[in-house]
């Protein structure tokens, strides 16, 4: 054989090698390219391979208690909550009463309890009128708004009274009227505890630099709002005849928010109802323009928003949803429902979790809630 047969042939043994590599190579890799970028397919492959250590799968009791176990104490390390005890273990918030009025159906007082040595927060209290057997309570986290005092009935004109009643957000003067201690504080971010900066160009909140400067140090907004709630029923429990087996956290939108969250990490609350915020967080924050102040750092790696739910159960939870909710679509409210139900159903009490559905769009829908609180007060 001549020298360039020789060469021929054995560049056909390679190329012929090498396509079989090839190929085998093809039939291992699972993974493909695309021609161009497309940002909302990227972030669905991130959603789809978050770890989700504790998305619960389990069928038993037994599996329930063991998940919610393990599951919380990581929930409140990744809010920041731990961290909180931690550095203020020895720390008794100090509180301050500023005004007192009678308003007809109920005493109204505005008060500030420092729920850090450097955060005082504002919070209106609204006292049943001689209100001295134990009774129910009801902390009422308010949304975005510039007006922290909404939820108190205190409006600023007309137009906002005429809004903030038929979207039914007074929620904590319908507490009262419902016969509960109500407390309606300013949430975090907002009011009073916005940036100087933000203060003077009267900018609805704060909430983008408080979630930039709490992930510095490891906390997070709905961390610091969860503490704030948290040291609210402190207050409550030392100071008015409440009944601690009868402790309600109801908010709607951002105020549902802090609801879900602050159930999950504190046992105390009895039952919560979080209001136009139930949710899969992929179908909601994960693929809508929301506030910076939704956004907990990996909390994907945990599970999804009926996972942080569950950590409720078996205490009665409500999620309140409009049918026309466009930022927390109806749709995903129902496949995180369904997913909770597994969990409520796996802790033994089914009866305990419910989804109501308002008619409209993204408001607060009393008809979902107070039924639902006096249902499960009174089987008490």
């Amino acid at each position: 054989m001549s020298v360039s047969k020789m060469v021929t042939v054995l560049f056909l043994g390679l190329f012929f090698v090498q396509c079989g590599m090839n190929k085998s190579a093809q039939k291992s890799n699972t993974f493909s390219t695309v021609e161009k970028y497309h940002a909302p397919d990227h972030f669905a492959g991130m959603f789809a391979a978050a770890e989700m250590k504790y998305a619960f799968s389990g069928t038993s009791q037994s599996d329930f208690e063991k998940w919610q176990k393990a599951f919380r104490p990581e929930l409140k390390k990744l809010l920041g909550l731990d961290m909180l005890e931690v550095q203020l273990a020895s720390y008794h918030p100090k509180t301050e009463l500023k005004s007192t009025e009678d308003i007809g159906y109920a005493i109204r007082e505005r008060w500030l309890i420092w729920t850090e040595p450097d955060v005082p927060l504002p919070f209106i209290l609204l006292r049943p009128k001689n209100a001295v057997e134990l009774r129910g309570l009801v902390i009422a986290p308010h949304g975005h708004s510039k007006n922290t005092e909404l939820y108190a009935g205190i409006y600023n004109d007309e137009k906002e009274r005429e809004s903030g009643e038929s979207g039914e957000r007074n929620v904590a003067i319908q507490a009262v009227k419902e016969g509960y201690f109500a407390i309606a504080p300013t949430t975090r971010g907002f009011g009073d505890t916005r940036t100087p900066e933000d203060l003077k160009s009267d900018a609805t909140s704060s909430c983008r630099t408080l979630l930039m400067h709490d992930i510095l140090v490891g906390r997070t907004p709905i961390g610091d709002r969860v503490w704030d709630v948290s040291k609210l029923i402190d207050w409550a429990l030392k100071n008015l005849p409440v009944d601690p087996a009868k402790i309600v956290v109801t908010g709607n939108s951002g105020g549902g928010t802090v609801t879900l969250f602050a159930a999950a990490c504190d046992t105390r609350i009895s039952v919560a109802v979080p209001s136009s915020y139930f949710c899969t967080f992929v179908g909601s924050i994960g693929s809508v323009h929301h506030c910076d102040c939704n956004y907990v750092p990996g909390i994907m790696q945990l599970g999804e928003m009926a996972d942080v739910a569950g950590l409720i159960a078996p205490r009665p939870f409500c999620a309140v949803q409009g049918i026309k909710d466009n930022i927390f679509p109806i749709a995903e409210s129902r496949k995180a429902f369904a997913h909770l139900k597994q969990i409520y159903a796996a802790a033994g009490v089914p009866e305990n979790c419910e989804l109501y559905e308002g008619q409209e769009g993204h408001r607060y829908y009393k008809a979902g809630v107070w039924p639902f609180v006096g249902k499960h007060f009174n089987s008490k």
